[in-house]
């Protein structure tokens, strides 16, 4: 079973890149995060073309922002949308925003409850959406518990996992997505029993996902690595291949991120990771101070 997961920063100028892909890298579930539209959009937009390719497809949206899917060739049944009892913004009371589906996927032993998510930015260091975030993590930590042994959590957690996980740690400090905090949460997920599994199997290896939009960063290789495949102690041992596949984020009209592909039991193109192509011109670590986007002037 492939799964993949791809932030495609809005789905439907996107449409171009996404179903060629679908036909080249033939993943059996894909998650995707930021589709920016609202369940009926989605359906009119991709339907029959998902269909034609053997996918089921369930969609959590809400027009213009957020919005999360999955798709399937291999079932997808208990469809939840959403966390349970999750926070709202910016009342915590209120609505959930569009950010996490869930579904069991595959049949018999081989099924999997298959997370798509897109975890809250977090903006500012202690804002307001920044303990949004937090909140919004822990809730998803229980709702992976008790069935996490065979949970994938797949997506844009909007957190690098430690420092190996961006291009120059002296450039994010005082920003969001690398704070202590941020990073506890995500490892209170890990610690109930989940491997982030690119990092498993290419410990030492520079691996990124997302690189900014501004010229020079994604051939220099200037990212962060905030799209993650966490898998339960029953779904680690079946992986196989585990890799980003850089290719996705070439070319024209690209999303900022990168798609995010593991093999479970069987690896169609072999152990080809942990970047699909690697970087041709990689800008040498910590060369030089970059400005984030998110930095004050």
């Amino acid at each position: 079973m492939r799964i993949a997961t791809w932030n495609v920063n809005s789905v439907t100028p996107r449409v171009p890149r996404l179903l060629p892909w679908l036909d080249q890298r033939q993943p059996d579930v894909v998650c995707l995060q930021e589709t920016k539209l609202s369940a009926e959009a989605f359906g009119e937009l991709l339907g029959d073309e998902l269909a034609s390719r053997g996918y089921e497809f369930a969609h959590n949206g809400q027009g213009q922002w957020n919005g999360v899917a999955l798709l399937s060739k291999v079932g997808l049944d208990d469809v939840r949308h959403g966390l349970l009892d999750g926070p709202g913004y910016p009342q915590a009371d209120g609505p959930q925003e569009a950010r996490a589906i869930s579904a069991l996927c595959g049949s018999g032993d081989e099924q999997v409850r298959v997370y798509s998510i897109y975890v809250p930015n977090g903006r500012e260091v202690e804002s307001d959406h920044y303990h949004y975030k937090l909140a919004w993590l822990a809730k998803l930590r229980a709702d992976v518990e008790p069935h996490v042994a065979t949970s994938l959590i797949c997506g844009d957690v909007n957190i690098a996992p430690t420092d190996a996980d961006v291009f120059d740690p002296a450039s994010y400090v005082g920003h969001t997505h690398v704070t202590a905090p941020e990073r506890e949460a995500l490892g209170a997920i890990e610690a109930q029993g989940m491997a982030d599994v690119v990092r498993r199997r290419w410990p030492d290896q520079r691996v990124f996902s997302y690189w900014d939009y501004r010229a020079g960063m994604f051939h220099k290789d200037l990212g962060m690595r905030i799209d993650l495949i966490l898998a339960g102690e029953s779904v680690t041992p079946r992986v196989r291949a585990a890799w980003v596949d850089r290719q996705s984020r070439k070319g024209t009209k690209p999303s900022d991120h990168a798609a995010v592909v593991v093999d479970l039991d069987v690896a169609p193109d072999g152990d080809v990771g942990p970047m699909v192509p690697p970087p041709s011109n990689p800008a040498r670590r910590g060369a030089g101070k970059v400005k984030l986007p998110q930095a004050a002037d």
